[in-house]
């Protein structure tokens, strides 16, 4: 009698792992470990063997899964490639994960209005200077004392006046910006310097704000939250009418191109190197440090691209961190639900801070803004931390 049970897709994705281990050298958690549960290939077999019914999903086997920081190195070199992003994505919606996960901070962390407002009530009332101090009153690896930790390293709006340009003679295009939840509520000025820069370029500019992409919600299995989410950027695109959709965190990229198939969504940056020949910059003589995130290095594959433009910079001395693809830690949610393994693979990272350090430390991503931020407070470091973008805007030729 033939079987009649339906075929578990998540089995056909993990068939795809040829088990090479070529993946091993750039996975971060299994370099902080050690272990092969702790590694890409080990977390396919444990998915593969769960989908078949072979192990029973225990909160031991979860957590396995759940350490996974989806920074996509692996993918990158995958010979195959399996696509372990995938696979990761719908393993973690089909089980429970190991510990009840902070529902409520995640999703207020994905609402840009409320977001905003909660930052601009901590700035008002000086809850950096104190409200960390309390927090060291909670339990080790407590997600509340994860979130205080970070608010030392919530950026400052920028308070300086652009220098004005001139209009381009011509318009080359209609793009959308995205705005996105977290960099859309502390990095506004991240999105401004975009939009600056696409303006100088000869672009007309048009700015999708207050939504959230969905990441978080596909990454920690919330699938249904991150459905909703997409039917409203979808929207939202349509509505612009627009050549692309550009974001200047590569974070929201590859959930971007997965609710758009189809439509050409690329880094703001890599859109920049392709189509801002015309672009000129004041020199700066000073010295700078590049973090490159996993996700612009393995997902965006925009590295090249932002070297490029800041190279553009006359007078700029630039040195990248040498663990470019290399999760700092931060991973969306895992900096909250997981403080201790995320320090230490943000500590792995400092340690190869250059002495003496440059004093101006440039990331696209926010999340790796605010872990980094934290880690170096911690360190006493003075490096001010800013967006590329930023920097570039600044400089920015009238």
């Amino acid at each position: 009698m033939a079987d009649s049970a339906p075929h578990n897709p998540i089995i056909d994705l993990a068939d795809a792992c040829v088990k090479c281990g070529l993946c091993l050298p750039y996975c971060p958690t299994y370099a902080l470990d050690g272990v092969e549960t702790e590694s890409p290939r080990g977390r396919i077999a444990l998915s593969r063997h769960v989908a078949d019914g072979s192990l029973a999903p225990d909160a031991d086997l979860r957590a396995h899964l759940d350490h996974c920081l989806g920074c996509m190195a692996c993918q990158r070199v995958c010979p195959v490639p399996v696509h372990y992003g995938e696979l990761l994505t719908a393993y973690r919606a089909a089980l429970p994960p190991a510990r009840p996960r902070p529902r409520r901070l995640l999703r207020l962390l994905t609402r840009p209005g409320l977001l905003r407002f909660g930052v601009g009530a901590a700035r008002a009332t000086g809850a950096r200077r104190w409200l960390s101090p309390l927090a060291r009153l909670l339990p080790q690896g407590s997600v509340l004392r994860a979130a205080i930790s970070l608010l030392p390293a919530f950026p400052e709006p920028s308070r300086a006046s652009p220098t004005p340009i001139k209009a381009p003679s011509t318009t080359h295009g209609r793009v959308a910006l995205f705005g996105g939840c977290i960099q859309g509520a502390l990095e506004r000025d991240a999105q401004d310097a975009a939009a600056r820069l696409l303006f100088a370029a000869g672009y007309e500019v048009v700015r999708i704000d207050g939504l959230c992409c969905g990441a978080l919600g596909a990454h920690t299995g919330d699938a249904a939250d991150a459905a909703g989410k997409k039917q409203r950027v979808s929207a939202a695109f349509a509505a612009g009418k627009v050549d692309a959709l550009l974001t200047a965190t590569p974070g929201c990229l590859g959930t971007l191109r997965e609710d758009l198939p189809g439509a050409q969504v690329q880094d703001a940056m890599a859109f920049l190197d392709l189509h801002g020949d015309g672009l000129q910059f004041r020199p700066l003589a000073r010295k700078a440090l590049l973090h490159l995130p996993c996700t612009q290095v393995n997902v965006a594959r925009a590295d090249g691209a932002v070297r490029r433009l800041l190279a553009r910079i006359p007078g700029l001395e630039l040195d990248t961190l040498p663990t470019q693809g290399m999760c700092c830690g931060a991973a969306g949610s895992h900096m909250l639900e997981f403080p201790e393994r995320a320090a230490a693979l943000r500590d792995r990272l400092l340690g190869h801070l250059p002495d003496p350090a440059p004093d101006l430390l440039l990331t696209a991503n926010i999340g790796c803004r605010l872990h980094l931020g934290v880690g170096l407070h911690e360190r006493g470091a003075p490096m001010r931390i800013q967006h590329p973008l930023v920097l570039l805007a600044q400089q920015l030729a009238p």
